[in-house]
């Protein structure tokens, strides 16, 4: 890529994007982070990337930036827009992975004709297995789409979604998903101790099954039904279990509740 690339706010997300960048080639001098604080700041040094507090001191020297990322808190957003805005204007791609904020609320901010992006990245990005859903406002084109796909491909894979109204489905799966994991990988480390073992072989035990499951579910590209059937043998020790998990009140319907939960909830804080 050869798109100058302008970062505002450069936490544990922006990190994990530039990271990915900077593997894939991306030469530091396309970058500038603009953050206000200093150790954000420093961390980009060590990169080899130069940083400012705002705007005017992260400038290229030949030229306005091609991409503006804007990797702030929600509460944050609308403020690094207005001043986005009104140093840039309408012509560069903006790309947020700001959760719960509308297109609509940054157009109204950037104005009608800016071309806007918004993603949904999840936290693996910060070990590259990260997954990113992307929509696109009218304005975007072709080769704007590509590079933003590109760019959140560094840290994961990456799908869109041509309806903005699907996010809240997405936030609900892939944003909040890995938190879910993080419980099944709690509550089986204490149910192994529940049933006899040392609480630091439980904890190893349930992380590497789950990572180790996902994994070869990832790879396979199989049903994740076939899968769990080819580990069940009839009147084995799965299916005993399997048969608790998925009775008629069991797994499936819990999960079905708090993904309908999350994403209740992300509808209520965008306003859609």
């Amino acid at each position: 890529m050869d798109e100058r690339i302008l970062l505002i706010g450069f936490g544990n997300m922006g990190q994990a994007l530039v990271r990915g960048w900077l593997d894939r080639g991306v030469p530091p001098a396309r970058l500038r982070i603009v953050d206000p604080a200093e150790s954000a700041r420093a961390a980009a040094s060590e990169l080899g990337i130069a940083a400012g507090a705002d705007l005017a001191a992260a400038s290229f020297d030949d030229g306005p930036p091609d991409i503006v990322l804007l990797a702030v808190k929600p509460a944050q957003l609308d403020a690094a827009l207005r001043a986005s805005s009104g140093a840039l204007g309408e012509a560069p791609l903006y790309l947020s992975i700001a959760a719960g904020k509308p297109i609509a609320s940054m157009t109204a901010v950037l104005g009608p004709r800016a071309a806007v992006i918004r993603a949904m990245p999840n936290t693996p990005a910060a070990v590259g297995r990260g997954m990113t859903v992307l929509a696109a406002s009218e304005r975007v084109d072709a080769r704007q789409r590509a590079a933003a796909d590109e760019l959140m491909r560094a840290v994961g894979a990456t799908a869109w979604v041509p309806d903005e109204g699907l996010m809240d489905a997405v936030t609900a799966v892939s944003g909040s998903g890995p938190a879910y994991v993080f419980l099944l990988i709690e509550c089986l480390a204490r149910a192994g101790v529940a049933a006899g073992l040392d609480a630091e072989l439980a904890r190893t035990l349930a992380t590497a099954t789950v990572a180790g499951a996902g994994a070869y579910a990832e790879r396979s590209g199989a049903d994740p039904a076939v899968l769990r059937r080819k580990v069940t043998s009839p009147g084995g020790t799965t299916e005993a279990a399997l048969g608790v998990l998925m009775a008629d009140d069991g797994l499936a319907r819990l999960v079905e509740r708090a993904v309908l939960a999350a994403a209740d909830r992300s509808r209520a804080l965008s306003g859609s």
